[in-house]
């Protein structure tokens, strides 16, 4: 499991979150998902209730996945922006730093063109939160977790003191 989530603080999580929901806003979008590239989520817009998330998350990776694939097959790194147009609903899937997939869901109230227009900005306010964790995770590397405890509070423990 990727430690990202036990390293983001509820101050990181809402920033997130409120960025998230900004895109939602600022593009007239139904609703926008971040996921890990495991399909997991990590956190959404509101009024994502009606929305299968697990599911969701799951194709969605797959669907990254395999056209990762297919762009290793045309001698390309990977294809970063994914569009599916349906009837009534559209899915605009990015993919930032190889570890994110950032997902905005949405329909004929509002055009690709705001969508990646505003998606663009989303990512450039998202990719320093993404950072903070990181560092935040190397910091807590390079500290091992048991450091302080000694071979006497081992035996303490098994002895019942």
């Amino acid at each position: 499991m990727d430690e990202f989530y036990f390293l983001m603080d509820e101050e990181i999580a809402s920033k997130i979150e409120a960025e998230l929901n900004r895109l939602k806003d600022e593009s007239n979008s139904k609703a926008v998902f971040l996921l890990d590239k495991n399909g997991q989520t990590i956190s959404c817009s509101k009024d994502t209730e009606g929305y299968d998330k697990t599911s969701l998350g799951a194709l969605i990776a797959g669907n990254v996945a395999a056209t990762g694939g297919l762009a290793k097959l045309l001698g390309e790194k990977e294809f970063s922006i994914l569009f599916h147009e349906g009837e009534n609903e559209h899915i605009h899937i990015n993919l930032i730093n190889q570890k994110f997939i950032l997902v905005v869901i949405f329909d004929e109230s509002t055009s690709l063109g705001l969508v990646r227009l505003r998606v663009k900005k989303a990512i450039n306010n998202l990719i320093p939160l993404f950072k903070t964790i990181n560092n935040k995770k190397k910091s807590n590397e390079s500290k091992p977790i048991f450091e302080d405890i000694t071979e006497e509070d081992i035996e303490r423990l098994f002895q019942g003191e």
